[in-house]
């Protein structure tokens, strides 16, 4: 993936005692573990793309303390703050973080037989082409009966369908042309084209969505 600049607002990260705090991942971290709780299999391999600064793969392990979590983030200043997020935590089922672009073609052979993979909010900062390449990764990381769970704002049937919304994509596209909202369907679209079926759709707070994917059996 080349590397993107995105705007101020699109990745808020502040420096709290020794790490990077994300007032957005705090804000979604209840929900989408909700989620994971209903959807997440309850033992297992489970691979965070893009993970940040941390604070979602702890509270997921935590709360699904069956996975052995596997976090992975392409920049170094925050996978510093994900070891020390893990640290404080003192959980055992938390690997060490590892470089991963998610966007680039060939990860899926090194992290492969995943019971569980989770991206938040990544996909309106990156490509199309970058966004396809992802997903065609995810699905082959898959174990047969594996589950992928994508979280994040889109655009739906077409239409932005919020003021922030509207304004949000714009500078996003503004700031880097290739990127901005995928649109929901086109998404689902991509996920039957990896071979991936669909499980469900949910609505979440501040009007994102998550969708949720498995790879079938045999």
């Amino acid at each position: 993936m080349p590397v993107r600049s995105v705007p101020g607002a699109a990745s808020v990260a502040l420096p709290q005692d020794g790490k990077l705090f994300a007032p957005a991942s705090a804000r979604n971290c209840e929900a989408i573990g909700q989620l994971l709780a209903m959807v997440a299999p309850p033992r297992g391999r489970a691979l965070e793309l893009a993970s940040g600064t941390g604070q979602h793969v702890v509270a997921h392990a935590a709360r699904l303390p069956g996975l052995t979590w596997q976090p992975t983030e392409v920049d170094a200043v925050r996978r510093d703050s994900i070891r020390t997020y893990i640290q404080e935590a003192g959980l055992d089922n938390i690997l060490h973080p590892v470089a991963l672009d998610a966007t680039a073609p060939g990860w899926a052979a090194q992290h492969g037989q995943q019971d569980l993979i989770v991206l938040v909010n990544l996909l309106h900062l990156v490509s199309e082409a970058e966004a396809k390449c992802l997903i065609t990764e995810a699905a082959a990381a898959l174990a047969p009966g594996g589950r992928f769970v994508i979280y994040g704002p889109f655009t739906r049937g077409g239409a932005l369908t919020s003021e922030g919304d509207r304004s949000f994509d714009a500078a996003l596209r503004a700031h880097d042309p290739e990127t901005g909202y995928k649109d929901d369907f086109d998404v689902i679209d991509w996920l039957h084209d990896a071979g991936l079926e669909l499980l469900q759709a949910v609505e979440m707070p501040a009007n994102n969505l998550a969708l949720a994917a498995e790879k079938p059996r045999g």
